[in-house]
């Protein structure tokens, strides 16, 4: 402490650093000391109460010029008092897309159904003028002939409304059909893989995709076969009931139960090979496609690329399905028209030729309502979020036994 001639009061502190001379920071406090003035303009004749405050009031500068947080680089700061909101969550950026169910689950299977009804339903009722048409065709192919010609006869004898015909028994079967055609091909094709083990699966992959279409087409035809038989009729037979509602009982007074499933078989014939087709082009489409054509993985394709490629490989996929089950559908059609008739005699009175009738616009219809379909299912599994695992590879152990 000392007094300036103006006769204030001056308060001289130095610091030196208390650190042992063996500490890593201690080449730092000999580059010297920290000087600190304070000018207080107290009067000389200060009451020694006032002198004792000016002397705590250093001490404590002193204490926090020693705390100083600043005062090395290498000392470490403390944050106290600073609490994060615990409410509140972050979501930390994940390498696996999150799924909202597990892969097998009945929640999977039953969106897998749901996607299947949507996919099913919409497409087969968006085309039932086409499918009016084909169905004309091969029932009286003298009548209508070709496609156009079908289309200008059928809207001159009722108007546009003619090729409306049939709507409801589609809509209705077709979402039924649906519902069981890509629910249990889910469940059958995760049954059968289970009991084949995981190598034989990628090596039987094409006949693990044949048998489980095969096993969920079988129920998926049971629950379409009475609506399909309404609709045929509805759409073949003039003067015949022109609506469901009227339909389906005249169907059940006439012939009773049996009236709705006599094409039954028939339609195994048409639909089995029709789905094994299918599904089982579909999904070797894709892994060609990702693998020959796609110039990335699809974990790399965004999701308007892989719907894509789901659309292009269902149009591949059902040339080949109008193709395989065509004659059937033909017999199917005439067999529904004709009464008392059965599966062997429209066979023999068609030939071999004549069973082919009408495959240029089912091919179209086929293509289009197939490549509509997997697109549509497809797209309830990302908008649902579902697990769609990757086209299958290899696996390790199958790796190894090859030398691959």
């Amino acid at each position: 402490m000392g007094s300036n001639p103006a006769g204030d009061t001056i308060a001289y502190l130095t610091i030196s650093s208390d650190k042992d001379s063996n500490d890593p920071q201690s080449d730092l406090d000999k580059l010297g000391t920290w000087k600190v003035k304070w000018k207080m303009f107290l009067p000389s004749a200060s009451f020694p109460s006032q002198h004792a405050r000016t002397v705590k009031m250093m001490e404590a500068i002193s204490n926090a010029v020693k705390n100083n947080p600043f005062s090395s680089p290498f000392h470490q700061a403390k944050c106290e008092g600073f609490k994060v909101n615990e409410t509140r969550t972050i979501a930390a950026a994940s390498a696996k897309e999150e799924t909202s169910c597990e892969f097998g689950s009945n929640k999977y299977y039953a969106l897998c159904g749901f996607g299947g009804l949507l996919s099913c339903g919409i497409t087969h009722t968006a085309v039932v003028p086409l499918d009016l048409v084909k169905c004309r065709i091969q029932v009286q192919p003298e009548k209508y002939g070709g496609i156009i010609k079908g289309f200008k006869v059928s809207i001159k004898e009722g108007g546009a409304m003619e090729l409306t015909k049939g709507w409801a028994p589609t809509l209705i079967g077709y979402s039924m059909q649906g519902i069981c055609k890509f629910g249990f091909y889910e469940v059958f094709k995760i049954f059968y893989g289970n009991l084949l083990g995981e190598e034989n699966c990628f090596l039987w992959r094409t006949s693990l995709y044949l048998i489980s279409s095969a096993s969920a087409e079988f129920f998926a035809d049971i629950a379409l076969c009475p609506m399909e038989a309404c609709k045929v009729r509805i759409q073949t037979q003039a003067g015949w009931s022109t609506t469901l509602r009227e339909g389906f009982p005249r169907i059940l007074k006439e012939e009773g139960v049996n009236g709705f499933y006599k094409g039954l078989v028939p339609l195994w014939c048409r639909q089995i090979p029709y789905t094994m087709m299918k599904f089982a082009c579909f999904e070797r489409t894709v892994e060609a496609l990702y693998k020959y054509v796609v110039p990335k993985p699809r974990i790399e394709c965004n999701k308007a690329e892989q719907l894509a490629v789901t659309f292009t490989a269902g149009y591949i996929a059902g040339v080949f399905c109008a193709i395989v089950s065509h004659p059937a559908d033909t017999i199917v059609s005439k067999l529904n028209q004709a009464k008392g008739s059965n599966f062997m005699d429209i066979a023999k009175d068609l030939g071999f030729m004549g069973m082919w009738k009408g495959l240029f616009p089912r091919i179209i219809m086929i293509g289009t309502l197939t490549a509509l379909q997997w697109f549509i299912y497809d797209s309830v599994k990302v908008y649902f979020r579902l697990p769609r695992p990757p086209p299958p590879e290899m696996p390790e152990s199958l790796k190894r036994k090859m030398g691959v």
